[in-house]
């Protein structure tokens, strides 16, 4: 009998025993009961023992047989332990949550939501990582990932969250300086605080009121992958950058810098939350997933 036929077997070994019968332990198990007959000798022939005494008056297990139902039916209630433990696992949010995004996004945005959601379920513990660079959700173990951008197609599993917006910000003594932009065109005189993660052509895009798309090419003293870098940058007047709002706000609100070209509007990002598989997503990982869709409406990195 196949290593895979083992379970079904025990589980009908067990219903012959119990019922005395193979034809009420086949009907029960809804198999013929030619079927029943030839799994039972098939688990006798791998045993190397009778386990059953057969007769016109029915089945009866032998002394090797009736030690061996013990130990089955011992098995099968471990099997239903384990399988109520697994569904209720999967009912409820809890266990550990590995959870990965970007540093300035994790420290900016999702740390304060997992402490919210963390509250709200104290049986859940979550690992909560932040990098820059691409991680294999597979090959690192990662639960949940939060990703900037466009996805490329994958088997992996993927929800949108919302959408990241960008401005362009600059301080008032640089502005004092240099003056305050009116249109993207003037940007080409303009000391540029270039993302090199996004604008890395070192080409600045913005659509207008009207829809008209224009494409500014720009240049300046920084270039960093690293956002809070160039927000440093842009308070110390050296230049204007252009930020995820969620970096901006705190600054634009304090007056540190001030929002430019707001009748422009620049390209935003989209919010994924990506998983291993879209199929059997654990409980842990969909609740956190369904309860982020409420987290990214309206001016949500104002909040």
């Amino acid at each position: 009998m196949r290593r895979v036929d083992t379970v079904a077997g025990l589980q009908l070994f067990i219903r012959v025993v119990e019922t005395g019968s193979f034809s009420k332990a086949s009907a029960d198990l809804g198999i013929t009961q030619p079927t029943a007959t030839k799994h039972v000798a098939a688990l006798e022939a791998r045993l190397g023992a009778r386990l059953l005494h057969r007769s016109t008056r029915g089945v009866s297990p032998t002394e090797v047989g009736a030690a061996y139902y013990d130990k089955c039916k011992a098995i099968a209630r471990q099997l239903e332990e384990a399988d109520s433990l697994a569904a209720l696992m999967q009912s409820r949010v809890q266990g550990t949550l590995r959870v990965n995004t970007s540093v300035a996004f994790g420290r900016r945005v999702l740390t304060p939501l997992v402490l919210r959601f963390m509250q709200q379920h104290p049986e859940l513990q979550i690992d909560l990582s932040f990098e820059d660079r691409y991680v294999n959700l597979v090959e690192q173990g990662i639960d949940l990932a939060l990703r900037m951008g466009r996805l490329a197609d994958s088997s992996l599993g993927a929800r949108w969250l919302g959408a990241n917006p960008w401005v362009l910000v600059g301080a008032k003594a640089y502005l004092d300086e240099h003056g305050t932009p009116s249109q993207p065109t003037d940007l080409a005189q303009h000391r540029a605080l270039v993302y090199s993660s996004v604008q890395s052509d070192e080409r600045w895009h913005f659509t207008g009121p009207d829809g008209t798309a224009v494409s500014v090419p720009v240049k300046g003293p920084l270039r960093s992958n690293n956002l809070s870098a160039l927000l440093a940058a842009a308070r110390a007047g050296m230049g204007l950058a252009i930020l995820p709002w969620y970096v901006a706000h705190e600054s634009v609100k304090a007056g540190a810098v001030l929002p430019l070209l707001e009748r422009w509007i620049l390209p935003a990002q989209e919010i994924h939350a990506v998983y291993p598989s879209p199929r059997l997503v654990p409980t842990k990982v969909s609740g956190f997933v369904d309860w982020l869709q409420g987290q990214f409406e309206g001016e949500w990195w104002a909040h």
